[in-house]
């Protein structure tokens, strides 16, 4: 497992412990992050503020400070995992950018303050299918910045509940994995553009299907 771009690409980072954590793969991050530079996530000199949920070995933030990300936001409960993180932060020497949070997530939304340009949410899979997921994903929501963007990695096979606070973007599948950006929802029912699909074309009446 490596960072795939930018100013540390190519540096390796070691994976936690155990099965509890399923570490996003090299070519779907990397997938990611061309989808996040080519929405412009990235054109700012001072680089987007980031939020990674469920961070496992911290991965998706330390791509985006490689990247050029001002300064990121580790959120992870799991002892082996919290365990790689600092260890990743530590070997690639971004203790000034990084900010390592151990708690739950549902906690740290509470008293992690906002707004983030991005947030990256890398739940287990198990956790997506449960309804009650829309209410994490509506209070990550409220500490986006107005053109903030959230991303939702989740089982393909899965669609994740809905979120009154989140608009689907676009959505892109990988194998088994999918990752969906979401914006936040506009003032007035109806406003929003229609998602896109990977080729960028709206999508009036199929914002949810594959």
């Amino acid at each position: 497992m490596r960072i795939t771009g930018g100013v540390l690409r190519s540096r390796a980072l070691i994976a936690p412990r155990g099965q509890e954590t399923r570490p996003t793969s090299d070519r779907v991050r990397e997938a990611l992050f061309s989808m996040l530079a080519s929405d412009g996530v990235f054109a700012d000199e001072l680089g987007p503020r980031v939020l990674d949920l469920y961070a496992g070995s911290g991965a998706l933030g330390l791509e985006a400070v490689s990247r050029g990300a001002r300064s990121a936001v580790l959120v992870e409960s799991a002892r082996p995992a919290l365990a790689a993180i600092r260890e990743n932060v530590r070997a690639l020497g971004a203790e000034r950018e990084v900010r390592v949070v151990a708690s739950r997530v549902e906690r740290a939304l509470e008293a992690v303050e906002g707004p983030f340009d991005l947030v990256l949410v890398d739940p287990p899979y198990a956790d997506v299918r449960a309804r009650a997921f829309g209410e994490t994903l509506s209070r990550a929501a409220a500490l986006l910045a107005p053109s903030g963007v959230l991303v939702l990695e989740h089982a393909s096979a899965d669609e994740p509940p809905p979120s009154p606070a989140l608009t689907l973007d676009r959505r892109r599948r990988h194998g088994d994995t999918t990752l969906s950006l979401f914006r936040r929802s506009a003032a007035r029912p109806g406003s929003e553009p229609p998602p896109k699909d990977d080729d960028g074309r709206g999508r009036a009446n199929d914002a949810t299907r594959e």
